[in-house]
């Protein structure tokens, strides 16, 4: 029985190497190889400014915190995402307010987003679903005009575009995740990403203590003074030596994900349901996955669906499978967070199959799910 896993590390040789050699130093934070990814990032997305992050949460809090967000403001956020979206406005002492989503797609729109907005909102968080971006010029306008702060949540969306600009330099603070099955892994770790260079500055101190010198900058070793707030949010050493490989890597990694996508849905045909859209007329997918979307009338076949996958040797996952405001922790904490209708987050929650697409797959393993996920839609469809 073949295995085809959702999601899988790309790790070699190369990182491997990289790690031993890091070990061999006695600097495992602080170092140097977490600047040096900083700078390859950003010299990767085109522009911008990038400090690392123990993960793409903290990456979204520290933004927060940077920005001034916190008691008695509100944060627009879409309702179809990792609930770390909206646990890390909640981290502040801020409130998501979540908003719907297009049914195409599976992004905000800025006309679901102004419907939200009150006195005391103070940003908005996109999200940019599956690695599609969200059409941002139309989110922009609408924050100008208001005043507010703009969030991309960029975790599914390493190599995407908006035009030319790569997503995450659009709006004040971008945040990435480099997860074990995101486009990229560090093991566990995130990158901030601004096109202010005041703005990292700020929050790489605030990730780290907020100390007044790097350990680097101190004449008298261990002196040093507290001129502001900060937690330790910081990238290891060894995650950032993996995190450089990595990064030399995207392009291929990415070349292989537009190929499986291509190749798994194209020609792809089924009474059952169909394919969100990944094509993009005004900028690039990063194509993080597949979404198969059930019609209406056949939303209770999804676990069947899944479990039959799963005994075929194919692993598949749901993005996501809960509209934040309908979850048990939200709906238990009405006093924390705000929504407003979301019929579109809730159908897309309750009929989404994900399906990998990643550079781990070859063109058999992705003719050999195609083949079979039809196969499977047919009989439990007959």
């Amino acid at each position: 029985m073949k295995n085809i896993e959702f999601g899988r590390p790309m790790i070699g040789e190369a990182e491997k190497s990289a790690v031993l050699a890091v070990m061999d130093t006695p600097q495992l934070v602080h170092g140097p190889k977490s600047h040096e990814f900083e700078l390859e990032f950003s010299r990767f997305m085109g522009g911008g400014w990038a400090t690392t992050t123990s993960s793409a949460t903290t990456a979204l809090q520290l933004a927060y915190m940077v920005l001034g967000v916190g008691v008695g403001d509100e944060v627009i956020v879409t309702s179809l995402t990792h609930v770390a979206t909206a646990n890390s406005i909640v981290a502040v002492g801020a409130t998501p307010v979540f908003v719907d989503v297009d049914l195409e797609t599976g992004n905000v729109s800025a006309g679901q987003i102004e419907s939200a907005v009150t006195e005391k909102t103070k940003a908005i968080c996109v999200v940019h679903y599956l690695g599609l971006p969200v059409k941002m010029d139309q989110v922009l306008r609408l924050a100008k005009s208001k005043g507010l702060f703009v969030i991309e949540d960029c975790a599914l969306a390493l190599g995407t575009y908006f035009g030319s600009a790569h997503v995450g330099l659009l709006g004040d603070f971008g945040a990435f995740s480099f997860y074990p099955a995101k486009h990229i892994s560090t093991g566990e770790g995130g990158m901030l990403v601004s096109k202010h260079e005041s703005l990292i500055e700020k929050a790489a101190k605030t990730k780290a203590f907020y100390y007044s010198k790097n350990i680097g900058d101190r004449k008298v070793p261990g002196l040093y003074d507290i001129v502001g707030f900060g937690l330790n949010l910081r990238m290891s050493e060894i995650a950032a030596a993996i995190g450089i490989e990595q990064l030399k890597r995207l392009p291929e990694f990415l070349d292989a994900r537009k190929k499986n996508i291509a190749l798994l849905t194209s020609e792809f045909s089924s009474h059952l349901g169909r394919f969100l859209n990944y094509e993009c007329s005004f900028g690039i997918s990063s194509n993080y996955c597949s979404s198969f979307v059930l019609e209406p009338e056949f939303l209770y076949l999804r676990n069947k669906i899944i479990l039959r996958l799963k005994e075929l040797g194919i692993g598949c996952s749901i993005y996501y499978p809960v509209s934040l405001p309908e979850s048990t922790f939200y709906k238990s904490h009405p006093q924390i967070s705000r929504s407003l209708q979301t019929p579109n987050a809730q159908y897309l929650a309750a009929s989404s199959i994900a399906l990998g697409i990643g550079p781990h797959l070859s063109e058999e393993d992705v003719l050999f799910l195609k083949d079979n996920f039809l196969r499977v839609l047919e009989e439990v469809g007959s």
